[in-house]
């Protein structure tokens, strides 16, 4: 078995990305399962072709996904994703779409492919705040999670897909009255969440 986990690079003007710092942080072995740790560019046209070729190379039992969220004070399990890409920004490439779909084609929506609930369980448990999330937005988070689990599902993979929102960095709050979290912690719960999942991959309750 082996776990694929993806942060993003900075984005809008910061230095940083919550979801990368808090990636960077997690151990090299969960549950007995090599993390792979990979580094996502904020751009919908590269992400859609880089997330199936990151699946294809892997092979991954566990694709989770992560992004920054500002504003939000725990960590989002996302529900659902969304055959959308509709922009308040541009992207890292200068590309702003605006209510055009991720796939063309494709099903309006897929709902993640792990226990979301659990998931969330497992965070609290490890003392890290936690809470359900019923929209990924339409940003390029929404757009990986949406690519990640529509190669899946028209490939027949037996890949479990979720995603995670990461509130912003302290540092990041800095400028702003934002909520934020501390790397460790996000990392901490992330950690937990892994090893929950591995353990709902296995069949283990």
């Amino acid at each position: 078995m082996k776990v694929l986990v993806t942060g993003f690079e900075p984005f809008g003007g910061d230095k940083v990305n919550s979801s990368w710092e808090a990636v960077k942080l997690l151990p090299d072995e969960v549950g007995g399962a090599p993390v792979v740790k990979q580094q996502l560019p904020v751009s919908f046209r590269r992400v859609r072709e880089l997330v199936p070729s990151l699946i294809e190379e892997h092979s991954p039992s566990l694709l989770l996904l992560t992004g920054q969220a500002t504003g939000i004070s725990s960590l989002h399990v996302e529900r659902v994703a969304i055959n959308v890409m509709d922009a308040r920004i541009e992207d890292n490439d200068g590309y702003k779409p605006e209510d055009e779909p991720v796939v063309e084609g494709a099903p309006a929506a897929y709902f993640a492919t792990v226990p979301v609930k659990r998931a969330v369980e497992a965070m609290k448990s490890a003392s890290v705040p936690a809470a359900v999330s019923n929209s990924a937005g339409t940003f390029v988070c929404n757009a990986a999670m949406f690519t990640a689990l529509h190669h899946v599902a028209t490939r027949g993979l037996k890949v479990m897909v979720g995603f995670v929102h990461v509130p912003s960095l302290p540092e990041q709050a800095l400028t702003g009255n934002v909520p934020s979290m501390p790397p460790a912690l996000a990392a901490r719960g992330l950690e937990a969440c892994i090893r929950r999942l591995i353990a709902a991959f296995r069949g283990e309750k």
